[in-house]
């Protein structure tokens, strides 16, 4: 048999723990995106949609995802080092930004076409933070880039991923300017 006091207890920590559930988003309230979706045509391609808005003339319809084909890159026409070899990061982020994907993807070809080549991603962060922190930080950067050469056909095996964290900084001082530049990942043939 409980004691009241613990079944009171109970009720009252049950009933705390359902109001930190509740939100004050209301699902009713949230803005929905529509479309109208465009019915596709036999062999004529897409029907009922306005020039200009993805209309094809014969076959199936463009998804406006171009194939890649990496083992007929043409890769001598600009050297990977003529890429670039940094790439930055936003302040507490490891995603690589739209700006540096095609530094990315001409180094992830460069290497894909030489099996033979090996190369070393760097990862670094600013000053801010603890030491500990810092060198996780750069790790997820190096191998956030490392990741994003592997869906390109880049073999593991080419690619390390190692941080220094804020130990090795590429400007000093201690504002925006400075920490911009040691939020970055380096890469460097090996």
């Amino acid at each position: 048999m409980q004691h009241p006091l613990f079944a009171a207890l109970l009720s009252l920590a049950s009933v705390a723990g359902l109001a930190g559930c509740a939100s004050s988003v209301k699902l009713d309230e949230t803005p929905i995106e529509t479309r109208t979706p465009r019915p596709v045509g036999g062999a004529g391609g897409v029907t009922g949609t306005t020039p200009g808005t993805g209309a094809t003339t014969g076959g199936a319809p463009q998804s406006g995802v171009a194939t890649v084909d990496l083992a007929k890159a043409n890769v001598g026409n600009a050297s990977a080092s003529a890429l670039g070899r940094t790439v930055y990061f936003d302040f507490d982020s490891f995603i690589v930004k739209d700006d540096y994907r095609s530094l990315v993807d001409g180094h992830a070809k460069a290497l894909a076409a030489q099996k033979a080549k090996r190369m070393v991603i760097e990862g670094h962060t600013d000053e801010r933070g603890g030491r500990e922190y810092n060198l996780a930080l750069g790790q997820k950067r190096a191998e956030s880039v490392a990741k994003q050469m592997a869906l390109l056909g880049v073999a593991e095996s080419q690619l390390e991923a190692v941080s220094f964290g804020k130990e090795r900084p590429a400007a000093t001082g201690s504002d925006e300017a400075a920490w911009a530049k040691n939020r970055r990942a380096d890469l460097k043939d090996r």
